[in-house]
């Protein structure tokens, strides 16, 4: 049994150093593209170029994700709760009303916040961070009832560890929660034994909308 989760580790690993790789390479190329794209773009749109994004705005800043409110937590026997309606991927501007906290996926902001092992010390915003999920990482967060101890360990362990994220919601039920695309579960410590089968399980694991995408490049607070 030990030989064969070392095994499924190791391919894991490797699996997602590969996907690292592939990334920074994307990288690479979407650099240049954005420089050529963006002097191209200022050149030809102008202000007909800032009218349109203003149509497409709209007077209202608040926008609902009526397909994922439809929905609901089915909890599993191991524990994880799984969102029982398909959620939506499109990219917004506006605010996203979610009907859970912290979010598990729906529309989102077209920029994802950085989860290549990042430890944010403050609140990030929740359309952010659902792309980022969208990419297929694991979103570790704690409210102020969570043990420094256990927030200092879960940190540790967030930096080390690819296509994962981290940062305080104080609105959330539990003191410390574990969320990926569609899937979330409560763990009462970080030595909680479930927080490593979460990891195991969701980071860019077979929820994930966008495998491989990038978890680098985005927003960094």
């Amino acid at each position: 049994m030990g030989s064969e989760k070392n095994t499924r580790n190791a391919s894991r690993k490797a699996r997602i150093a590969e996907m690292r790789r592939a990334e920074q390479s994307r990288e690479r190329r979407n650099r240049l593209l954005s420089i050529t794209l963006g002097v191209v773009i200022v050149a030809s749109l102008g202000l007909g170029g800032y009218a349109l994004v203003q149509s497409q705005s709209g007077d209202d800043d608040t926008a609902s994700d009526s397909k994922g409110a439809k929905g609901r937590f089915v909890t599993g026997a191991d524990g994880v709760r799984t969102w029982s309606a398909k959620l939506s991927q499109t990219h917004v501007s506006k605010t996203v009303k979610y009907p859970m906290e912290p979010p598990v996926g729906g529309d989102h902001n077209a920029v994802w916040m950085n989860c290549n092992g990042d430890v944010y010390g403050q609140a990030i915003n929740n359309m952010n961070a659902v792309h980022s999920l969208e990419h297929g990482a694991v979103w570790v967060t704690y409210n102020s009832k969570a043990a420094d101890a256990d927030v200092k360990a879960l940190a540790e362990k967030v930096k080390k560890t690819p296509y994962t994220l981290m940062s305080p919601v104080e609105d959330q039920k539990d003191p410390i929660m574990l969320s990926a695309w569609g899937k979330q579960r409560t763990v009462t410590s970080a030595t909680d034994g479930d927080v490593d089968k979460f990891f195991e399980s969701y980071v860019q694991g077979e929820q994930t909308p966008e495998p491989g995408a990038a978890c680098t490049g985005g927003l960094a607070k």
